[in-house]
């Protein structure tokens, strides 16, 4: 394994192709001019806010066209600094177009607080006006979160901090995948190779145990040297989502993020309990791992390594292009030739390089295309993660297609669904084109790898989100101490029959998401949707359903939006059957490896 290239040494063919959002830097220079000066021209459009409803369509559409150039320009921005997070271009325009949201952030502030004021039967009336079908659902919420809402003073003040406030993961960002340089290992063959957070994943997949051993010592054990920086940085995110919660007069943090998307808290707390319940199926799933290694006692870091030996399942990325092509096939021919498109236009980024933002993500730019983040290096695990962030892509680009601005933005509660979707068609393929028992008893320990990685360790994380809030709000400080051990205290709960290693304490400092509060929980409720849909699909050979789904955008609450696919999430009952299947793949699993012993 050789050291990083710099981007600039990168194949272009596979990285993605940001002339598609502008050709040169020189015109989003001059994109960012205009949509800079475009700006101060909303406080002219506050007097007209309520005047009538045909004014009140007149402003919004307005605000839409200049938040959808503010919106290209971060775009470029962000996806220039996720490709190369040390270039100092990137960097400086990532943080101009944050300064840019944050003076539309605040020019737009005065609009919810103003439309309150407006009486509900007034309102009513305003939303049955044919020019503001557009805007009715927008408008529904808006009256839903009136008690929420600030005056358009203190709603502009909270907006100027905006950009202070994303110091925290900022700071964080820049951390882990710039300045923070990771020791090197010895390889499967003793060559000396320096660990990253792109081959980490890799390495802890590793055959050979000494290696898994020696990442995952290394890799934590340089976090560890940065504990008590991490869990400042944590800690000041935690303050600051406490304080935008308490000033829009929510209970907690946890109970602001679930409104924002309508959702009631007690599905938060249900996965948890649900999760919780289903823990003996995890510790009968480690002892399985266990047997099947060999091993006297389990390690957390003996818990990625796939159990069955001598099956090998190499996937370099234009082999996974095929195989992703022809899972999907199920969900129709258009589907599909927007796959070739995404391929063939570059709207994706391969392969790892120096300064790369470590992990993967799907980001769409409305009235262009989604763009896709990977950092692939050649396994199965990394064609489930093109098929995941391929479902993010396509359900941004339906959603952009059949919607107008004001309704394409999905909410993070069905964000996941899509994108998970695709892995669990993509495992039902693999398993039903495959006859030799040791690749399938290799995908089957897959899928519960996908169970035990989304259901239960996105639960685990959510879980440790609410107590690390609650910590806070009970006066317990959170400091590189109390968190590790709340941590240690989860991954000992949750992997109960596994050896727990004091690095393991440390996890809690290298996940990201944790600076975007209480979003991880949509992983675990997302998979366990995605089951229900992908089965259906499957079952009926029609993707019909499913397909409208995709195209709704943000045109309705979550939880409403995903009954059109055919699932309540509003019940318990979701999760359970899934992890039904969980156990049930298990006893499948386990039958298979007694018959191949």
């Amino acid at each position: 394994m050789q050291e990083l290239k710099a981007r600039r040494d990168m194949d272009p063919a596979y990285q993605w192709d940001l002339t598609h959002i502008y050709q040169t830097k020189a015109d989003w220079e001059t994109a960012y001019r205009e949509a800079e000066g475009l700006i101060p021209e909303i406080e002219l459009l506050r007097p007209r806010l309520t005047e009538s409803a045909a004014a009140l369509a007149e402003v919004l559409g307005s605000i839409d066209r200049i938040s959808e150039k503010v919106e290209r320009v971060g775009a470029y921005a962000f996806l220039s600094k996720a490709g190369d997070g040390s270039d100092p271009e990137a960097q400086e325009m990532y943080d101009r177009a944050m300064r840019l949201y944050v003076a539309l952030s605040t020019a737009t502030a005065f609009l919810e607080p103003e439309l309150v004021k407006i009486d509900g039967e007034t309102m009513k009336g305003y939303m049955e006006h044919p020019a503001l079908t557009t805007y009715r659902h927008y408008l529904e919420d808006v009256s839903r979160r009136r008690e929420h809402t600030l005056d358009a003073d203190s709603e502009a003040l909270l907006a100027a901090f905006g950009d202070a406030a994303q110091t925290p993961s900022n700071a964080f960002d820049m951390l882990t995948n710039v300045d923070m340089e990771f020791p090197k290992i010895k390889n499967e063959d003793g060559e000396e190779v320096r660990l990253s957070n792109g081959n980490f994943a890799v390495f802890r997949e590793s055959k050979c145990r000494r290696v898994r051993e020696d990442a995952f010592e290394g890799y934590f054990g340089t976090y560890a040297k940065y504990i008590n920086t991490t869990a400042a940085l944590y800690a000041g995110s935690v303050k600051i989502d406490t304080c935008y919660a308490r000033a829009h007069r929510h209970a907690g943090v946890c109970e602001g993020a679930l409104f924002a998307n309508n959702v009631p808290i007690s599905v938060y707390d249900s996965l948890i309990s649900a999760v919780h319940e289903g823990l003996s199926d995890m510790k009968r799933y480690l002892a399985l791992r266990k047997k099947a290694l060999g091993l006297k006692s389990l390690d957390v870091y003996d818990l990625y390594v796939p159990m069955i030996e001598d099956v090998e399942y190499p996937m370099p990325y234009e082999d996974a292009k095929v195989l992703v092509r022809k899972a999907l096939a199920p969900l129709g021919e258009d589907y599909c030739r927007m796959l070739d498109r995404a391929f063939a236009e570059r709207w994706i980024d391969v392969y790892e390089n120096k300064g790369k933002e470590s992990g993967a993500f799907s980001a769409g730019v409305y009235g262009v295309h989604p763009y896709v983040k990977l950092n692939y290096t050649d396994t199965l695990d990394d064609a489930y993660t093109l098929a995941h962030e391929l479902g993010h892509a396509m359900h941004s680009y339906y959603s952009s297609e059949t919607q107008d601005y004001a309704n394409h933005d999905y909410r993070i509660m069905v964000a996941e669904v899509a994108s998970t979707v695709n892995e669990v068609l993509l495992t039902k393929y693999l398993l039903s084109t495959e006859t030799e028992p040791r690749r399938r008893a290799y995908i089957l320990n897959h899928l519960l790898e996908s169970f035990r990685t989304t259901v239960f360790r996105q639960t685990l994380f959510a879980e440790f989100e609410r107590r690390a809030h609650d910590m806070y709000l009970n006066g317990i400080a959170l400091t590189a101490s109390s968190l590790s051990n709340l941590y240690g205290e989860l991954e000992a709960t949750y992997y109960e029959g596994a050896e727990m290693r004091e690095a393991i304490k440390n996890e809690w400092s290298y996940i990201p998401h944790f600076y975007n509060a209480f979003y991880v929980y949509q992983y675990a409720t997302g998979f366990s949707s995605a089951v229900a849909i992908a089965d259906r699909i499957v079952e009926s050979g029609d993707a019909s359903d499913y397909r409208r789904f995709l195209t709704l955008g943000g045109s309705d609450y979550p939880i409403e939006e995903l009954k059109v696919a055919g699932v309540d999430l509003s019940s318990p009952e979701t999760v359970k059957r899934a992890i039904s299947v969980f156990g049930k793949t298990i006893t499948e699993l386990t039958e298979l490896l007694d018959s191949l012993a």
